[in-house]
């Protein structure tokens, strides 16, 4: 069974950092193109962030410049390092790998 459990959220001020974290199982983690994604609320899914088998990364234009996806396979985990943090950024941050999602982390910017 595939499990994908987000952690690393939390309250910080805005211009803050964070880093999320998530830990994949039931799969080959190193096989796999990892995304984060995120959800505001009252809002739709918003594609964050996607890393490829071979560590090509790729980033969405809400948050670039501001974020550093990576992955360390031999632990089957991915990482979104967040920095330079928005009050739009707040939101749920969810793991995806293929059509599978976690539960999310929320993540809440405010002063």
């Amino acid at each position: 069974e595939v499990q994908l459990v987000e952690s690393g959220g939390g309250l910080v001020q805005p211009g803050g950092s964070l880093r999320l974290s998530c830990a994949a199982s039931g799969f080959t983690f190193s096989n796999s193109t990892m995304r984060w994604a995120r959800q505001a609320p009252g809002k739709g899914r918003e594609w964050v962030s996607s890393i490829d088998i071979d560590g090509t990364t790729y980033y969405g234009a809400s948050m670039q410049g501001r974020i550093t996806i990576s992955r360390d396979n031999a632990k089957s985990a991915l990482y979104l390092q967040m920095n330079g943090l928005k009050p739009e950024d707040t939101a749920v941050y969810i793991c995806e790998m293929g059509t599978k999602r976690g539960q999310g982390t929320q993540v809440t910017v405010s002063s």
